[in-house]
């Protein structure tokens, strides 16, 4: 296999579909209501600009369009390699060595359906007071990600 492959198999990019959902969703519910709210006189269409409503679809809207740029821009990825994992966004890199890893845990976020797999991990560093923690489900391909850092786990407490 090639370097780049065994890199792309192992960094889990941000999860960026809700935002792309939310955003179409608030477009399409404000452009219903315009059709809907909108005035038909004498064979033409007459916005309706002084409605309170519109301007609060608007402002949700904006603030979608927001997050959603914000996360494209931070380009949010956790790389899981033979030498440990690193937390990678567009300003800053955060790589901490397998030597370094105290512990990992995985969790079921509280209150959760045992069904459902919202799984938490908790990375414990030497040199940190408080550990790291994710959502597997924050990340795309999972169930390859979940495998990642049960091998990572079972790596750090052989050491």
């Amino acid at each position: 296999m090639t370097e780049a492959k065994i890199n792309k198999e192992n960094v889990f990019e941000y999860n960026m579909s809700f935002y792309y959902q939310s955003t179409i969703i608030y477009f399409v519910v404000l452009a219903l209501y315009l059709v809907i709210r909108g005035e038909f006189v004498e064979d033409s269409y007459t916005l309706v600009t002084r409605d309170p409503i519109l301007y609060f679809l608007g402002l949700i809207l904006v603030f979608s369009l927001f997050a959603l740029l914000y996360n494209k821009l931070l380009n949010k990825r956790i790389e899981v390699t033979t030498d440990g994992i690193a937390f990678i966004d567009r300003f800053k890199e955060r790589r901490f060595d397998k030597s370094k890893i105290v512990f990992v845990k995985l969790f079921r976020q509280r209150g959760s359906d045992k069904s459902k797999k919202l799984r938490i991990v908790r990375i414990k560093i030497e040199d940190r007071i408080r550990p790291i923690m994710f959502r597997l489900s924050d990340y795309e391909n999972e169930k390859l990600f979940y495998e990642k850092i049960l091998e990572l786990k079972s790596e750090t407490e052989k050491n």
